[in-house]
């Protein structure tokens, strides 16, 4: 990821985490100077008494619904020479969101647990369910696959994406505890505990704030932000997406498989390397070991 781009995530990830109702606002008038700058400041004031009165729509939001069958076996049974041949994939070689971390282990039903915080609205979350999907396919099984899309007012607008919110997902491995705290329209739908908020606070924070996605690998490793920026699934329908991450040459299998590498390696780590069969598999034990 360029420098440039990983300022651009940074700065986002900052906004969403303070979730500041001023976001919105700010992105709508970056719309109106776009479309009108070249025309003046009158029309720019024009538009906007347009928009005041409703005359102007926004963007419509797109729906979510279930995901085919088909999709959904392409997404819960990437070939794992698919994986191999992907490695790290488009991924930045350093600077990823990702470290080791410690502390009592985080367990849940005698399990070791991974704690996965988002919401529905964020485009970076969206990016991340993707190889979420991918990896924990790898330890379980899912039950039926929700779509959604990110706000149709955020950054990356509409992103095709998956919903972990009342997911069900069994493994003997490990326990999976998704919280989609957000709605699309920012309502509150599920609550971070306390010793869930505690967690994304002391393993989560950037420059002084913390935000989505977070996942916390047992106590063993954190992922506190998008390892890569969502723009690719743009204008992709949920079985696109799917049907495009067996082909390891393909831009969005590169990184939606990519991290879902980095996300198995984590597990691994968690899971003291069990089953062998995935976690001594290439090019999972590579990335442990960087983490």
């Amino acid at each position: 990821m360029a420098k440039a781009e990983r300022n651009r995530a940074r700065t986002a990830r900052q906004r969403i985490a303070a979730h500041e109702a001023a976001t919105a606002k700010a992105e709508q008038r970056r719309r109106i100077l776009i479309v009108t700058g070249s025309v003046g400041l009158v029309l720019v004031i024009f538009v906007a008494l347009l928009i005041i009165k409703g005359l102007v729509k926004p963007g419509k939001q797109l729906g979510g619904g279930p995901i085919s069958a088909a999709a959904a076996r392409q997404i819960t049974h990437v070939p794992a020479s698919t994986l191999a041949s992907v490695g790290t994939g488009s991924l930045a070689a350093a600077n990823l969101p990702i470290k080791p971390i410690s502390g009592k282990t985080l367990t849940s039903g005698g399990k070791p647990e991974m704690l996965y915080i988002g919401a529905e609205y964020c485009p970076f979350c969206a990016a991340t369910r993707w190889s979420m999907a991918v990896a924990l396919s790898r330890f379980g099984t899912f039950g039926a696959l929700q779509g959604i899309h990110s706000s149709v007012n955020d950054i990356f607008p509409n992103t095709p994406t998956l919903t972990f919110y009342k997911q069900q997902y069994s493994s003997p491995y490990l326990a999976f505890t998704p919280v989609e705290n957000l709605t699309v329209q920012k309502k509150l739908l599920q609550v971070v505990t306390k010793s869930q908020h505690n967690l994304w606070v002391r393993y989560g924070t950037v420059q002084g704030s913390h935000g989505y996605p977070f996942i916390d690998f047992g106590n063993k490793a954190a992922i506190y932000g998008p390892l890569y920026l969502p723009r690719m699934l743009r204008g992709l329908t949920w079985a696109q997406v799917a049907s495009k991450l067996k082909n390891p040459g393909d831009p969005v299998a590169r990184a939606v498989d990519g991290e879902a590498n980095y996300i198995t390696a984590s597990i691994c780590k968690m899971t003291g390397n069990k089953p062998a069969s995935v976690c001594a598999a290439a090019p999972i034990t590579a990335i442990q070991a960087k983490l």
